[in-house]
């Protein structure tokens, strides 16, 4: 079992979780983010005053899959996340850690049935 993690634009939330559920990715987590990375911020306008914004807007999605599932899952994310057919800086990341174990808390099942 793995955990994937990813950190995307949040205009792609919808295109990504339509086509993690095409594949049979059903679960995620999905939580409101800020980053700083290649992109280095950018400048705003509020109220007629521009100033540089450093942390940018993003979504993290977690998502816990089995492991005959990592590699679409992953090819998923690469296709469906990225803001264009070349892709942009800032289009996010992608991590794949290891799960030793799982509990679903309503019934107690556990590995990867609770997956």
């Amino acid at each position: 079992m793995k955990l994937i993690v990813t950190v995307i634009q949040p205009t792609r939330l919808n295109a990504v979780r339509e086509a993690l559920a095409h594949i049979g990715v059903t679960r995620m987590t999905a939580c409101d983010a800020m980053g700083y990375a290649r992109q280095r911020g950018h400048l705003e306008t509020f109220r007629g005053h521009e100033y540089q914004t450093q942390l940018l807007r993003k979504l993290e999605l977690e998502i816990a899959v089995n492991d005959d599932y990592v590699e679409r899952t992953i090819a998923c994310l690469e296709e469906f996340a990225r803001t264009s057919t070349e892709g942009h800086i800032g289009d996010g990341k992608i991590f794949v850690l290891p799960i030793d174990r799982v509990i679903q808390i309503s019934d107690g099942q556990g590995g990867q049935g609770a997956v």
